[in-house]
């Protein structure tokens, strides 16, 4: 494995496939700290629960396995693992290897999370990093005013 280098993601907000984020980080980090890194790339506040799960497609997401869970880190029987033991290099082996990313349960802000690729660590470079942006973040806490004029307005 390339502990000792950095993995690179493609991270695409789901069914929007134009907004995504390219996120380089250090191999051996957990993926609590790739978590962190995919919320802060999308100008997230991080204060939410997530978990990274098969990728597979509808709801049957949180059904599959292996899954990672902030929950099984609050000591909760999840039938899950740790998110903030479990590092990055051990839950995305290869490349091309993909999992969806699920942050804040109750919005339901869904991710796919694919590894594009392997790169070693560059000296005086602060990882994690975006390498690429495309599309524009969406509003994590829409104002609910606007939605009620959406509605008006039809």
């Amino acid at each position: 494995m390339a502990e000792a280098g950095t993995h690179v993601f493609r991270v695409v907000l789901q069914d929007q496939p134009a907004i995504y984020r390219d996120i380089e980080i250090d191999s051996a980090k957990s993926l609590a700290k790739l978590a962190e890194a995919i919320v802060r790339a999308f100008d997230f506040e991080f204060d939410h629960a997530f978990g990274f799960y098969p990728d597979t497609k509808g709801r049957a997401v949180l059904r599959g396995r292996p899954a990672y869970e902030l929950f099984a880190d609050m000591g909760e029987a999840t039938g899950t693992q740790s998110v903030r033991k479990t590092p990055i290099a051990n839950a995305f082996p290869e490349i091309g290897h993909a999992m969806v990313f699920l942050f804040d349960y109750g919005d339901e802000w869904l991710f796919r999370v694919e590894l594009m690729g392997r790169d070693v660590k560059v000296a005086k470079t602060r990882y994690p990093r975006v390498l690429a942006k495309a599309g524009p973040s969406p509003v994590q806490y829409p104002d609910p005013d606007d939605e009620e004029e959406d509605e008006d307005d039809a």
